[in-house]
């Protein structure tokens, strides 16, 4: 047995309590090493009753086997150690090492007390939420009255960094139909407060919607009438930095070391200069994106008294983070207070873009965007530059490192304003976005579609993926819309699309899995290649939901290039 490969420390997405009754337990071992693992437990005030409960290996990586047991203790108090057995040898495993027998194993891992306030909780309604990415200066110009000063014409040339189209709230408004029918019930939107770029990321008021959008009356509207339609929305908060009109950042400018504000950013130097280098710190190297000093008491005040302003005025559902990772984890942990005092079912998501552990432990967001999952998903069926059993492992690699109570409400992305469209990216191949679409749909999370994807609308990287929406039906990709409400509509209907038990088939021909959720069974079976594959998939006893591929004597099944099949047992 390779001892070295084996861990587990009592934290993080290693032992958790998924919710007030549940206990999860997670060990890591080296790959096709440990035949069998059983948790040892009891009340660490009781001398006896020790209880046993066997791991379940939930996934592996190249290098490692991940197991999971789930243990409810009696006391809301635990105590536990792990055996741990090979062919030939077993060992018992607590904080102080390995041990030949149960009776001599000393120090135990501990799960001190079940607290209630300790427990993961994210509003239960985002698991069931379908998002649509709404890019506001580049959706729908509702109202021509509001067009900033040499608007183009809409979708009658490329974008730049800079130029405008006039996309605004009331074109939202008029197109929440067209969201519904395509089965959206969440809404995000990239920043909408007063900035002077195109984008928004360069706030100059927080307290004011851009008069390119609209005002407050009209968020107001946007808010009330998508929830008529059942559609949440979430904001975007810039709290990490600011624009460089912003106006304690001008008084600064202004007064220099006099100013109130000075200590509002992390100046340098003064005076303040801009060029040829910034003497303060920024976003990346933006020099018109000033960094706010978050640790600031009179920042922290202004910031979430903002984000509290949002939602008593215009009653909106959620926060997304921009640069959540760089902002300090004290500030993040009074806004999660702040926010869930006036609105408990709040959903907050930050954008980390890397492993996000810290800011999962329920104490600080409730989910951040998924970019390590999409990364995955891109990889395999756009570049096919992953294997399907690499998809696999990083799959369940990704399963492992949160706790299932983060998994459930991850923000389930494909692309963004920040990456090239999904249909470029596929290399104009359309049955190869239906798949990235048909992955992002069957897996567990809240996923979300950027606008215009859809339709096939496609693109570079920024600015090219933030071209105006299509609204001429005759220009929008009919078909895949179809494909992509008819696959919103699958996941509503069939639970376990959205919240089931994740389970491989370890196939190297197809990808093949299956998702489980009380007693209800949906397989999913693709051919992410230009090659036909006729394989042997025992389907006799399931019934067809959605596919182009064909079927033979219930043994068999043809898929064509890029085809699928999704069966209920």
């Amino acid at each position: 047995m390779i001892k070295e490969a084996i861990y587990h420390r009592p934290k993080n997405n290693f032992s958790y309590a998924y919710n007030e009754q549940w206990v999860h337990i997670r060990l890591q071992t080296k790959k096709n090493d440990v035949k069998q693992v059983v948790i040892h437990s009891k009340d660490p005030f009781e001398w006896s009753n020790m209880n046993q409960t066997s791991m379940k290996k939930m996934g592996s990586n190249e290098w490692f086997d991940f197991w999971q047991g789930e243990i409810k203790p009696t006391n809301r108090r635990l105590e536990y150690l792990f055996e741990v057995k090979d062919e030939r040898e077993t060992w018992f495993y607590t904080e102080k090492g390995f041990f030949s027998s149960l009776e001599h194993s000393k120090n135990p891992f501990k799960f001190p007390f079940l607290n209630k306030i300790d427990v993961f909780t994210a509003p239960d309604w985002v698991k069931e939420t379908v998002w649509y990415q709404i890019f506001p200066e580049r959706f729908c110009n509702g109202n021509e009255k509001r067009n900033p000063h040499d608007t183009k014409s809409w979708g009658k040339e490329e974008p730049t960094w800079d130029n405008f189209f006039g996309g605004d709230l009331e074109g939202v408004v008029e197109k929440l139909d067209y969201l519904k029918e395509l089965g959206i019930t969440g809404i995000y939107f990239t920043p909408l407060f007063k900035a002077k770029s195109n984008h928004k990321y360069d706030t100059i008021d927080y307290f004011e919607i851009d008069p390119q959008f609209g005002d407050k009356e009209t968020l107001r509207t946007v808010v009330k009438e998508a929830h008529k339609r059942g559609i949440r929305v979430m904001l975007d908060a810039v709290f990490n930095h600011c624009g460089y009109y912003f106006q304690p950042f001008q008084d600064v400018l202004e007064k220099g070391e006099q100013s109130i504000y000075k200590d509002w950013f992390h100046i340098h130097k003064f005076p303040v200069q801009r060029n040829p280098v910034p003497s303060y710190d920024m976003f990346a190297f933006t020099g018109d994106m000033p960094k706010l000093n978050t640790e600031n008491e009179d920042v922290k005040n202004y910031l979430l008294s903002v984000a509290r302003y949002w939602i008593e005025e215009c009653n909106i559902d959620g926060w997304r983070l921009d640069v959540a990772n760089e902002v300090d984890h004290v500030f993040w942990r009074e806004f999660r207070r702040e926010v869930k005092k006036i609105k408990p079912d709040c959903y907050i998501l930050g954008e980390v873009w890397n492993d996000a552990m810290p800011w999962l432990s329920g104490d600080q967001f409730d989910a951040v965007m998924n970019y390590p999952l999409a990364q995955c998903i891109m990889d395999y069926a756009a570049y096919e530059s992953l294997s399907i059993s690499g998809f696999q492992r990083e799959v369940e690699e990704l399963l492992f490192k949160y706790p299932k109570n983060a998994h459930e409400v991850s923000f389930n992305l494909l692309g963004s304003h920040d990456t090239a469209r999904i249909l470029h990216a596929c290399g104009e191949n359309k049955e190869k976005v239906k798949l990235l679409f048909l992955l992002q749909l069957t897996l567990s999370g809240s996923p979300c579609i950027y606008y215009g994807d859809e339709i096939g609308m496609t693109g570079g990287g920024d600015p090219s993926c933030r071209k105006c929406m299509i609204w001429e039906e005759e220009k929008q990709d009919r078909e895949l819309f179809a494909f992509v409400k008819n696959m919103i509509s699958l996941r509503k209907t069939y639970g376990s699309l959205s919240q089931g038990e994740l389970v491989f088939h370890g196939r190297e021909d197809v990808l093949a899995f299956e998702k489980r959720k009380n007693g209800e069974t949906v397989f999913v079976v693709m051919n992410a290649t230009n090659q036909t594959k006729n394989i042997e998939f025992i389907h006799s006893h399931l019934t067809l939901l959605k596919g182009n591929g064909k079927s033979a004597d219930g043994k068999e099944i043809n898929l064509p290039p890029y085809g699928y099949m999704i069966f209920k047992k």
